[in-house]
């Protein structure tokens, strides 16, 4: 397979404490990859570096063939990575519709002043963009409620709206942080089959999920981190019975790392 992102090396120091050391992974165009560890293994500060939220101290990350520009997220962004938060970040007092419109703006051709005056140009662009943002909205599930303000939609919903306003920037990889959190058995299922309607539409996706029994059945590869250090990387399976992570993660000895899965 196509490699579409390789980390090299990276590392990153906050004061005395590292939080990321010689970490090195690589994920394949087309592939649903997995990032997990315990609490405070690193895995949102490796989402934030690739994202531009942080800058490296040591290594690159190279998406497409090109590094990515450090501390820049505008331009990662641009360049066809896109993300949602573990704690969710929505434009609160704004309608699902509108959320995911905001989305697109990166990929919006007409400049300030045709918006300003509402040109021709820009009022067909305006158009599209609202076509566009109400498709995402059914392609996750909740196009009814596309003039909702997104504060008053459920928890499961608020997360199907991030990722919607993530797809709406056009990405190539779509990095969730943890998008499983906090919902029950049947949103998790639903999450799990639009995360695969995802991969299966063109979009590789990279996954930090702490639901151990969704990443071992849903994703192609993992990579598992501890105190800032990759320890292992390979399929499911295989990661099932490292040692190294049975000890780290999965609560220690081989029974408990299978009951989790």
């Amino acid at each position: 397979m196509i490699t579409l992102l390789e980390a090299r090396g990276i590392g990153k120091r906050f004061g005395g404490l590292t939080a990321l050391s010689d970490v090195s992974l690589t994920i394949r165009k087309g592939e649903i990859y997995g990032l997990i560890g315990p609490n405070g293994a690193g895995k949102t500060t490796f989402f934030n570096v690739l994202t531009g939220a942080y800058t490296a101290e040591q290594g690159e990350i190279v998406f497409n063939g090109t590094e990515l520009p450090a501390g820049k997220p505008h331009l990662v962004v641009e360049a066809g990575i896109a993300r949602t938060f573990q704690n969710i970040r929505l434009f609160r007092e704004m309608t699902a519709l509108e959320n995911v419109m905001a989305g697109h703006h990166i990929r919006s051709r007409a400049n300030p002043f045709a918006i300003l005056l509402q040109t021709k140009h820009a009022k067909e662009e305006e158009r599209l963009i609202t076509e566009r943002a109400f498709e995402l909205l059914r392609y996750v599930g909740i196009e009814r409620f596309a003039d909702t303000v997104s504060k008053n939609l459920s928890y499961g919903d608020q997360r199907r709206l991030e990722i919607a306003r993530a797809l709406a920037t056009e990405p190539q990889l779509l990095a969730l942080d943890e998008p499983a959190a906090g919902m029950n058995a049947t949103e998790t299922g639903k999450l799990r089959e639009l995360v695969q309607t995802i991969r299966h539409d063109g979009v590789t996706v990279l996954l930090i999920e702490h639901d151990v029994k969704l990443v071992m059945g849903l994703c192609d590869r993992l990579a598992v981190l501890d105190f800032g250090k990759k320890i292992a990387e390979d399929v499911p399976a295989m990661v099932q019975k490292n040692d190294a992570v049975i000890s780290a993660y999965l609560g220690g000895g081989t029974h408990k790392a299978g009951a989790a899965a």
